[in-house]
């Protein structure tokens, strides 16, 4: 008896390699994927302006990072104790302006040099709803300013498509040989009502689907679309209903090294995953000679690794395991 449709990906035509440079922006569920490469020593930036939802606030920060821009006291401002940007996630807010900025703007830097030579871009898109200022600005984050402050719009097909396009454009000539990745996130803006989420998520379904297959080095990986058809349980959610739980994230991130990333970098990241797995051990009798013995085993392996693959960085293992 089958309890369930299991969704099957086709091999991307071109993989990741570990050792390449991956960039990561878009809605939370990036850092679900940010964190497992980060783990098997891919070199990531994720989210430079912190969390982003819509695909306006998304292009416009990416775009940001090719010019490079400079952040000053007119792109900021001051919101109940904090001092705030309407381009950047909370995570930013600071108590002092000039800290503020220069946190902004040393991110600027990182993420103008990390995107000049990144292999890939992952980008996911969690909701085609947009808030916007009187003046027509949309806001990346609303940072608890009152609901009346803003007009509330769900973009169309062609709103998404024209600010995707725009970004498509500069990023290929800014960095010629970039791949593109679109991810939809499955985390359910249910905020804005089951029928909303779920137009919102139709549109960028929708726009993502036609720059794929009009443009070369873009790519769609189904993430919304495991969790919300394969996986299909609450059982697969945290306590809010809303966020895929460690178990649904672990099964994305499965399929996504399947799908995406090469069979040579597979391997090698079973041993990673080892290492991994060593350094989350907890012993029991941290002086024991049968755990100095376990922590030097595993030294000698890193070491090993490091030598085989000087590509990858392996300093933090080495270091850990010589404590």
């Amino acid at each position: 008896m089958e309890l369930r449709r299991e969704l099957f990906i086709k091999e991307f035509s071109e993989q990741l390699e570990l050792g390449e440079k991956i960039m990561l922006s878009g809605s939370c569920f990036t850092e679900h994927l940010g964190e497992r490469f980060i783990q098997n020593h891919f070199p990531v930036l994720q989210n430079p302006n912190g969390i982003i939802f819509n695909p306006v606030s998304i292009c416009k920060s990416i775009t940001s990072y090719i010019s490079n821009k400079k952040y000053s006291r007119e792109d900021i401002f001051f919101q109940k104790e904090w001092w705030t940007s309407w381009e950047h996630h909370t995570s930013f807010s600071h108590l002092d302006p000039e800290q503020l900025l220069q946190k902004i703007n040393q991110s600027q830097q990182q993420a103008h040099e990390f995107l000049k030579s990144a292999n890939w871009l992952i980008i996911t898109l969690g909701s085609a709803f947009v808030y916007q200022l009187e003046n027509g600005e949309v806001v990346a984050n609303c940072h608890k300013v009152p609901a009346d402050k803003f007009r509330k719009k769900l973009m169309t097909v062609d709103d998404v498509l024209t600010s995707l396009d725009n970004l498509l454009y500069r990023l290929f000539m800014f960095n010629p040989g970039l791949r593109i990745i679109f991810t939809i996130s499955p985390v359910r803006h249910l905020r804005d009502g089951f029928v909303e989420n779920n137009r919102s998520k139709a549109v960028l379904v929708q726009a993502v689907h036609h720059l794929v297959e009009k443009f070369s080095r873009l790519y769609y990986f189904p993430a919304y679309e495991l969790i919300i058809d394969d996986l299909r349980d609450y059982r697969f959610y945290a306590e809010d209903m809303v966020h895929p739980n460690y178990l649904a994230t672990d099964y994305v991130w499965e399929k996504f090294t399947e799908a995406c990333i090469t069979r040579s970098s597979r391997e090698i990241m079973k041993e990673i995953n080892q290492v991994n797995a060593a350094k989350a051990h907890k012993p029991f009798q941290p002086d024991s000679e049968a755990h100095k013995l376990f922590r030097k085993k595993y030294l000698d392996k890193v070491l090993v690794l490091q030598e085989q693959y000087p590509h990858l960085d392996f300093a933090e293992d080495i270091t850990f395991f010589q404590a």
